[in-house]
Protein backbone atom coordinates (compact mmCIF):
# COMPACT_ATOMS: atom_id res chain seq x y z
CA UNK A 1 0.00 0.00 0.00
CA UNK A 2 1.67 3.56 -1.28
CA UNK A 3 1.70 6.52 1.60
CA UNK A 4 2.18 9.96 1.60
CA UNK A 5 3.70 11.82 4.49
CA UNK A 6 3.54 15.28 4.41
CA UNK A 7 5.63 18.01 6.00
CA UNK A 8 3.78 21.30 5.48
CA UNK A 9 5.16 24.63 5.10
CA UNK A 10 4.59 27.86 3.00
CA UNK A 11 7.38 28.13 1.57
CA UNK A 12 8.79 24.49 1.29
CA UNK A 13 6.81 21.16 2.21
CA UNK A 14 8.19 17.70 2.17
CA UNK A 15 6.70 14.77 1.00
CA UNK A 16 7.57 11.57 1.08
CA UNK A 17 5.85 8.58 -0.68
CA UNK A 18 6.62 4.81 0.73
CA UNK A 19 5.07 1.00 -0.13
CA UNK A 20 4.37 -1.34 2.31
CA UNK A 21 4.65 -4.69 0.77
CA UNK A 22 3.10 -7.75 2.06
CA UNK A 23 5.89 -8.67 3.86
CA UNK A 24 5.63 -5.36 6.04
CA UNK A 25 9.11 -3.93 4.44
CA UNK A 26 9.50 -0.48 3.40
CA UNK A 27 10.19 0.68 -0.29
CA UNK A 28 10.41 4.03 -1.13
CA UNK A 29 8.39 5.08 -4.07
CA UNK A 30 9.39 8.79 -4.15
CA UNK A 31 10.53 11.85 -1.81
CA UNK A 32 11.01 15.41 -2.63
CA UNK A 33 9.80 19.08 -1.77
CA UNK A 34 7.14 20.97 -2.73
CA UNK A 35 8.05 24.93 -3.31
CA UNK A 36 6.71 27.87 -3.61
CA UNK A 37 7.61 31.51 -4.53
CA UNK A 38 9.32 34.23 -2.13
CA UNK A 39 7.24 37.67 -2.30
CA UNK A 40 4.35 35.91 -3.68
CA UNK A 41 1.15 36.74 -1.80
CA UNK A 42 0.08 34.07 0.61
CA UNK A 43 -3.06 32.90 -1.50
CA UNK A 44 -0.59 32.58 -4.53
CA UNK A 45 1.60 30.61 -2.58
CA UNK A 46 -1.30 28.02 -1.04
CA UNK A 47 -2.48 27.73 -4.89
CA UNK A 48 0.89 26.61 -6.31
CA UNK A 49 1.12 24.32 -3.38
CA UNK A 50 -2.28 23.12 -3.91
CA UNK A 51 -1.62 22.34 -7.96
CA UNK A 52 1.85 20.60 -6.71
CA UNK A 53 0.64 18.50 -4.44
CA UNK A 54 -2.14 17.25 -6.69
CA UNK A 55 0.28 16.41 -9.54
CA UNK A 56 2.38 14.57 -7.01
CA UNK A 57 -1.03 12.73 -6.12
CA UNK A 58 -2.07 11.63 -9.58
CA UNK A 59 1.54 10.57 -10.59
CA UNK A 60 1.55 7.83 -7.70
CA UNK A 61 -1.79 7.51 -6.36
CA UNK A 62 -1.46 6.97 -2.64
CA UNK A 63 -3.67 4.92 -0.77
CA UNK A 64 -2.88 6.85 2.31
CA UNK A 65 -1.60 10.31 3.62
CA UNK A 66 -0.49 11.79 7.25
CA UNK A 67 0.12 15.20 7.30
CA UNK A 68 2.13 16.45 10.87
CA UNK A 69 0.63 18.56 13.03
CA UNK A 70 0.96 22.16 13.90
CA UNK A 71 2.74 21.03 17.38
CA UNK A 72 4.42 24.64 18.46
CA UNK A 73 5.35 27.79 17.05
CA UNK A 74 7.53 30.77 18.45
CA UNK A 75 6.68 33.15 15.82
CA UNK A 76 2.73 33.57 15.37
CA UNK A 77 3.30 34.89 11.37
CA UNK A 78 4.67 31.26 10.79
CA UNK A 79 2.19 29.36 12.75
CA UNK A 80 -0.45 30.81 10.57
CA UNK A 81 1.03 30.54 7.45
CA UNK A 82 2.32 26.76 8.10
CA UNK A 83 -1.53 25.79 9.88
CA UNK A 84 -3.23 27.59 6.37
CA UNK A 85 -0.48 24.87 4.37
CA UNK A 86 -1.73 22.28 5.97
CA UNK A 87 -5.30 23.42 5.52
CA UNK A 88 -4.32 23.14 1.87
CA UNK A 89 -2.88 19.84 2.07
CA UNK A 90 -5.43 18.00 3.66
CA UNK A 91 -7.81 19.57 1.70
CA UNK A 92 -6.18 18.12 -1.67
CA UNK A 93 -6.02 14.46 -0.02
CA UNK A 94 -9.90 14.58 0.96
CA UNK A 95 -10.72 15.25 -2.35
CA UNK A 96 -8.20 13.07 -4.01
CA UNK A 97 -10.25 10.58 -1.65
CA UNK A 98 -6.97 9.79 0.23
CA UNK A 99 -7.50 8.97 3.53
CA UNK A 100 -5.59 11.34 6.27
CA UNK A 101 -3.98 10.89 9.50
CA UNK A 102 -2.44 13.49 11.44
CA UNK A 103 0.46 12.76 14.15
CA UNK A 104 2.53 15.69 16.22
CA UNK A 105 6.36 15.46 16.04
CA UNK A 106 6.60 13.42 19.45
CA UNK A 107 4.88 10.78 17.87
CA UNK A 108 7.11 10.94 14.46
CA UNK A 109 9.70 10.71 16.50
CA UNK A 110 8.43 7.51 18.97
CA UNK A 111 6.92 5.59 16.11
CA UNK A 112 10.82 6.37 13.72
CA UNK A 113 13.09 6.74 16.32
CA UNK A 114 11.83 5.19 19.81
CA UNK A 115 11.81 8.63 21.42
CA UNK A 116 9.90 11.02 21.38
CA UNK A 117 12.92 13.33 21.88
CA UNK A 118 15.37 12.35 19.07
CA UNK A 119 17.03 15.20 17.44
CA UNK A 120 17.11 15.84 13.80
CA UNK A 121 20.24 13.75 12.83
CA UNK A 122 18.94 10.53 14.72
CA UNK A 123 15.89 10.84 13.15
CA UNK A 124 17.69 11.68 9.76
CA UNK A 125 19.82 8.18 10.55
CA UNK A 126 16.64 6.34 11.18
CA UNK A 127 14.74 7.39 8.31
CA UNK A 128 18.11 6.15 6.04
CA UNK A 129 18.62 2.76 7.84
CA UNK A 130 14.45 1.80 7.76
CA UNK A 131 14.39 2.18 4.30
CA UNK A 132 17.76 0.99 3.57
CA UNK A 133 18.73 4.13 1.92
CA UNK A 134 22.64 4.88 0.80
CA UNK A 135 22.34 8.09 2.19
CA UNK A 136 20.22 10.81 4.00
CA UNK A 137 17.38 11.81 2.15
CA UNK A 138 17.98 15.81 1.36
CA UNK A 139 16.09 18.39 2.16
CA UNK A 140 15.49 17.97 5.71
CA UNK A 141 11.65 18.17 4.61
CA UNK A 142 11.73 15.48 2.19
CA UNK A 143 13.62 13.00 5.65
CA UNK A 144 11.21 14.42 7.87
CA UNK A 145 8.23 13.71 5.09
CA UNK A 146 9.54 10.07 4.66
CA UNK A 147 9.44 9.91 8.51
CA UNK A 148 5.85 11.11 8.85
CA UNK A 149 5.07 8.49 6.47
CA UNK A 150 7.36 5.64 8.18
CA UNK A 151 5.04 7.06 11.69
CA UNK A 152 1.73 6.42 9.72
CA UNK A 153 2.86 3.07 8.78
CA UNK A 154 3.73 1.76 11.83
CA UNK A 155 0.91 3.20 13.56
CA UNK A 156 -1.76 2.03 11.31
CA UNK A 157 0.31 -1.66 11.46
CA UNK A 158 -0.02 -1.24 15.21
CA UNK A 159 -3.65 0.01 15.41
CA UNK A 160 -4.71 -3.17 13.36
CA UNK A 161 -3.09 -5.30 15.60
CA UNK A 162 -5.17 -4.12 18.33
CA UNK A 163 -7.71 -4.57 16.88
Amino acid sequence: MAVIGLDPGSAITGYGILDESADHSLKVIAYGVLRTEAGEPLAARLQSLYGQLNEILVLHRPESGAVENLFFQRNVRTALAVGQARGVLLLALAQAGIPAAEYNPMEVKQAVAGYGKADKPQMQQMVKMLLGLKDIPRPDDAADALAIAICHIHSRRFNSLKG
